[in-house]
Order: structure tokens, then C-alpha cells, then sequence
């Protein structure tokens, strides 16, 4: 069960609260860097339509965080997530071996929440795979265009599933 009656707002982070433009660039050399990437995580600027629509959910909803980061970056992300001034909530991260796409680890995890009791009120991200998914299993999905996302990112999001 949730940690109260509030329906919960699920919020993906890169690309929809963090605007990860600064470290794309680790994914378009070959190989990826992958460590550069997640490294960078820190110094990323907040999205202003991200925090605001987060600010505004909190006072309905629960806020969950619900993100393609590997486990290995929890530290970091509660640090990001803090300095932001963001609303408290829980984190839900891949595990740091998992390569799935985001649209099954993520679809999982909704999944998951829904099993035990809880009412998602809308899951906001920017990877439309991930949006389609969650919509055709029935969850309410909330865009989030206001990012740019190099090609590179993408690809490395479906094909490799590291984010």
C-alpha cells in the first residue's frame, strides 16, 4: 500500500525534471560512456515545467520518482532531487544490471504500484515508448515535450537500456 490515501503522481526525471542537454554528448561517441553520463547527473539544470507541474501535483498527490537510472546513482539523485527543492517522495530505480527498455522496467514498477492498492494518478515522462506502454496498460500519461533529447539518448534508451 502507498504511504498514505493520496493518489500518486509519477514523475520520470532525465528529460522531464532534469535537462540532461549537458551530457548527451557522452552517448554520442562510441563507445558510450556510460559512467560520463551518469557522472554528470549532478550538474543538471532543473527543468522549470517539470518542477512546477511536481510543485503542483504534491498538493493533491503522493510524488514518486520513477527514473531509468541504474541504483548506483541513488545517492546523487536524492542529493539532485533535494537541491531542487523538490517534494519528498519515494525513488524507484532500475538495478545497476538491468538493460531492459525503460518501456518494461517502468511499465513494471506502475504495475506494481497499482497491484498494491494504490491509485496513479498520472505518470509524467518524456520517453513516448514509455508513454505508450503505460497508456495501453491503462495508466493516465502526461508528455513531457519540453526537453530536447539527442537522437543519440534515444537510441541508447530502447537499445541498451541503461536510462
Amino acid at each position: 500500500m502507498t504511504h498514505n490515501s493520496r493518489p500518486l503522481a509519477v514523475f520520470d526525471l532525465d528529460g522531464t525534471l532534469a535537462d540532461t542537454a549537458h551530457r548527451q554528448r557522452f552517448l554520442e561517441r562510441k563507445p558510450r560512456d556510460w559512467d560520463g553520463f551518469f557522472g554528470a547527473a549532478p550538474d543538471d539544470p532543473p527543468l522549470p515545467e517539470g518542477v512546477r507541474m511536481v510543485q503542483e501535483s504534491a498538493r493533491e498527490c503522493e510524488v514518486v520518482y520513477l527514473t531509468g537510472r541504474p541504483e548506483r546513482c541513488r545517492r546523487d539523485t536524492l542529493d539532485w532531487l533535494a537541491a531542487q527543492g523538490l517534494p519528498e517522495g519515494r525513488v524507484w530505480m532500475r538495478r545497476d544490471n538491468d538493460r531492459r527498455p525503460a518501456r518494461h522496467t517502468k511499465l513494471e514498477i506502475l504495475e506494481r504500484l497499482a497491484a498494491q492498492g494504490a491509485e496513479i494518478r498520472m505518470l509524467v515522462d518524456d520517453d513516448e515508448l514509455v508513454c505508450v506502454a503505460a497508456e495501453q496498460a491503462g495508466f493516465t500519461v502526461v508528455r513531457a515535450g519540453w526537453a530536447v533529447t539527442s537522437a543519440a539518448l534515444k537510441d541508447a534508451q530502447e537499445r541498451e537500456g541503461r536510462t
